[in-house]
C-alpha cells in the first residue's frame, strides 16, 4: 500500500509539473525551497500567492479566505490525514498561525515548537467559496535538526596589510523572533555591525560585519564567528572558523655568512638571505659596500664565492614580492693576511672625535694663557711683598720671599 501511494504521489508531481508547464496551474504559490529548523524553536514560512487570470472572477478576497498546509501529500482525495493545519480550525495536529494578511495574498506561517518529525515537504492550499485550490507545483522541504547549522563566513576583497578590511558573517533566522547571536573571536581589536535581514526568498538571517586593520602578524591566525540560538531556556551553538591570509611586503629580512670567522683567499664562503612574505619573496639580490661605494653582486637567495683579495667587505641583500621589498643586516666577510677595507663610518667617527679633541685642547690653553697674563712678573711680586710688612700677611711667605731676594744681592 506504502508503495502505491507513493508511486501515485510521484505521478501526481509529475502531472503538477506538466500542467503548471501548460499553464494549467489553479494557485500561483511563492515560497522556500527548503527551511532548516532546530528542534524545539518555530519556523516562520515566507508565502505568498496569485491567482491565475482565468479564476479571478470566481476568487472573492472579501470572502474570509482559509489557509491550508499539507503534508507530504497534496491530493486530500487520498489522504485527507496529510492537512496538519487549517487558519479557521481551532485545533490543530500543528500549533502555529497564518501571520500573513490573507486578504492581500499574504500567507506567511509560523509554526511553534517543531519536532524533528516535522521533517518533510509542505503544500499550500486555499479555501474560499466557491473558490478551492491548491499549487501541486510549488512546496517547502523543511528539515528539522537538533543541532544549527554553521554560519557563513565571507571576506569582501584581498585581506592586505595596513589596509581596513570587513568580514561577514551571516547566520539563518528560521524563527525570526528569537534571531541568533553572532560573536567574533580575532586576534586584533575590531568594531562589529549587526542586523537582521530578508533574503531574496523572504526568509530572514543575521548578518554580522566586522572591520578591522591586518598586520603581518595576524597572517594564518584563526578568527571565530560563533552563532548562538535561543531555544527554550538553553542555547544551540554553532561556529565557523578560518585562517587569515594576509598579504604582505618581506618583513624580518637578514643576511648570514658562513663561515662567519676570517677566511683565507681561495676558500668558499657561502651567504644566505631570509625573509617572511606573503606571497612569497620571488627575487633576491646581493650588495657589496667597498670604500664607501655600493655595488650589486649577485642575485638569489643564496650566493656561493671562492674568495679572491678584493671580496673582502661588507654585503647585505634585498628581499622582494608584489607588495614591497626588505633589507637586511649587513654581514663582514674577512680575509686573513690581508687588511681589510675599513668602514666609511670608522673614518667619520675617528675624525669627529679628533676634531672635538683638537678644539677642546685650544679652550683650555687659551684659557691657561689668558690667566697666566694677568699675574705680575717675579721682581713685581717680591717688591709688592716687602711692602705689606706689617700688613698682617703670612710671615712665612714674605720672609722666604725675602731671604731670597737678599741671598741675590751680597
Amino acid at each position: 500500500m506504502a508503495c502505491s501511494e507513493n508511486m501515485f504521489f510521484l505521478i501526481g508531481l509529475f502531472m503538477s509539473g506538466v500542467l503548471a508547464c501548460f499553464g494549467q496551474r489553479d494557485l500561483i504559490a511563492s515560497m522556500p525551497d527548503r527551511l532548516d529548523v532546530l528542534t524545539g524553536s518555530c519556523v516562520q514560512i515566507p508565502c505568498s500567492f496569485d491567482i491565475p487570470d482565468k479564476h479571478k472572477d470566481t476568487f472573492n478576497s472579501a470572502i474570509l479566505l482559509s489557509g491550508v498546509w499539507i503534508k507530504e501529500f497534496p491530493y486530500l482525495g487520498e489522504r485527507p490525514d496529510s492537512v496538519i493545519f487549517n487558519s479557521t480550525e481551532m485545533v490543530n495536529r500543528y500549533q502555529g498561525k497564518i501571520t500573513g494578511n490573507m486578504s492581500q495574498k499574504n500567507c506567511t506561517t509560523v509554526f511553534f515548537n517543531v519536532t524533528t518529525n516535522y521533517t518533510d515537504i509542505y503544500f499550500f492550499r486555499i479555501e474560499s467559496q466557491p473558490f478551492l485550490a491548491i499549487d501541486f507545483g510549488k512546496h517547502v522541504y523543511i528539515v528539522v535538526s537538533d543541532l544549527p547549522s554553521s554560519p557563513i563566513l565571507t571576506v569582501s576583497g584581498e585581506v592586505k596589510e595596513g589596509t581596513p578590511v570587513s568580514l561577514n558573517c551571516s547566520a539563518v533566522a528560521p524563527c525570526p523572533e528569537h534571531p541568533p547571536e553572532l560573536t567574533w573571536t580575532l586576534p586584533t581589536q575590531f568594531t562589529t555591525e549587526n542586523q537582521l535581514q530578508e533574503n531574496p526568498d523572504q526568509t530572514k538571517s543575521v548578518l554580522s560585519t566586522v572591520t578591522f586593520t591586518p598586520s603581518y602578524l595576524h597572517h594564518e591566525k584563526n578568527i571565530t564567528c560563533t552563532a548562538v540560538y535561543p531555544v527554550g531556556t538553553s542555547n544551540k551553538r554553532a561556529e565557523h572558523n578560518m585562517t587569515l591570509n594576509v598579504s604582505f611586503s618581506p618583513k624580518d629580512t637578514s643576511a648570514s655568512i658562513s663561515p662567519d670567522d676570517p677566511v683565507f683567499v681561495g676558500s668558499c664562503v657561502n651567504l644566505t638571505c631570509s625573509s617572511t612574505a606573503n606571497p612569497p619573496v620571488t627575487n633576491f639580490t646581493w650588495f657589496k659596500i667597498s670604500e664607501g661605494k655600493t655595488t650589486q653582486v649577485a642575485s638569489g637567495q643564496s650566493y656561493t664565492l671562492n674568495v679572491t683579495v678584493g671580496d673582502g667587505g661588507l654585503y647585505y641583500c634585498q628581499a622582494r614580492n608584489s607588495h614591497g621589498c626588505g633589507m637586511s643586516n649587513e654581514v663582514q666577510l674577512a680575509i686573513k693576511g690581508h687588511e681589510e677595507p675599513v668602514n666609511p663610518k670608522v673614518f667619520e667617527i675617528v675624525g669627529k672625535t679628533l676634531g672635538l679633541i683638537f678644539l677642546f685642547s685650544l679652550i683650555v690653553f687659551f684659557a691657561w694663557r689668558r690667566r697666566t697674563s694677568r699675574l705680575p712678573s717675579g721682581f713685581d711680586m717680591t717688591d709688592r711683598s716687602q711692602g705689606l710688612v706689617g700688613m698682617n700677611s703670612p710671615v712665612g711667605t714674605v720672609c722666604s720671599n725675602q731671604a731670597t731676594v737678599g741671598r741675590g744681592n751680597q
